[in-house]
């Protein structure tokens, strides 16, 4: 997507802006865009570990854009002046609540969640590969934590976040562990309750729908709870599922894929060697059920 970049050496004035930036701000409210990263921002570095050219912005950017228009490294350094997009290298997320940045434009692709008050290089298929970043709300709950109740999950793909697989991914992929209960991220209607087997044949699936929303939530790979029948009214939170490998092809593999869709459904949409999304980009849908798309 980019030319890779190497680390290049600041000069004596590049360290007096470093300086500068690293200097605690004031208690004045953060200023978008001037040159210092201050509380209640999100600085983006050209190169890894802080440092080169930054710029300080103050809110979520769907897409960093490219041309005379794109968002751009402000200050003195290597990379002043060239579009972020596909070039930040390293981060330190001053806001209040998690930051997650997108390999695609839109909230979509690849994820890296930056934790509050982090300084971080970006991982390694974020780094120098970045279109956007989305700023979470600091009462709203971890997705994993939706899943499982618990810490230790993490988010193995997001939505359109294939690297290796042929085709568009359709949902977000969360793994704690085989035997980990499976909760309820969306209460509604069953519509759909399949077993399936351990292997990649077997694919197991549960359809929620809520009417109110008029989504439908799937969920692909559990083992469902016996007594879970299509009809059945559940709560959000209720549990549904035990953790398993259901449709997936070797047990380390395990995860449980969660999949929004539009209306009333039955069944997920194909992810595997198709190349069209048939469902909406779900990033603003989790948040306004009080869910952050975050952590790894």
């Amino acid at each position: 997507m980019s030319l890779r970049k190497s680390l290049s050496l600041a000069g004596a004035g590049f360290a007096m802006m470093g300086a500068i930036v690293a200097t605690a701000p004031s208690a004045q409210a953060a200023t978008s865009k001037n040159g210092v990263c201050e509380t209640g921002e999100f600085c983006l570095y050209f190169n890894s570990n802080h440092t080169g050219s930054m710029v300080d912005l103050g809110s979520g950017v769907k897409d960093y854009g490219s041309g005379s228009t794109c968002v751009k490294f402000i200050t003195a350094g290597s990379g002043r002046g060239q579009c972020v997009k596909n070039h930040a290298a390293s981060v330190w997320n001053r806001e209040a609540a998690a930051v997650t940045v997108f390999y695609k434009s839109g909230w979509a692709g690849s994820i890296d969640a930056i934790g509050s008050g982090s300084k971080v290089n970006l991982k390694s298929t974020l780094k120098n590969e970045n279109a956007g970043h989305v700023v979470g709300n600091a009462a709203n709950s971890r997705m994993t934590t939706g899943l499982y109740k618990t810490s230790g999950g993490r988010i193995t793909a997001y939505f359109d976040g294939y690297l290796n697989t042929s085709g568009r991914h359709e949902g977000t992929d969360m793994a704690r562990g085989i035997g980990s209960p499976v909760y309820a991220m969306l209460g509604g209607t069953i519509t759909r309750v399949t077993q399936g087997a351990r292997g990649g044949s077997g694919l197991s699936q549960i359809a929620v729908y809520n009417a109110g929303q008029n989504k439908t939530l799937v969920y692909l790979h559990t083992d469902p709870l016996d007594g879970l029948r299509v009809g059945q009214s559940i709560a959000k939170g209720a549990r549904i599922a035990t953790e398993d490998w259901r449709g997936v092809s070797s047990s380390g593999a395990a995860h449980t894929h969660v999949e929004m869709r539009a209306g009333r459904q039955t069944s997920a949409a194909k992810s595997v060697g198709d190349p069209v999304l048939s469902n909406p980009n779900p990033t603003s849908f989790w948040m306004s059920n009080g869910f952050n798309v975050c952590c790894d």
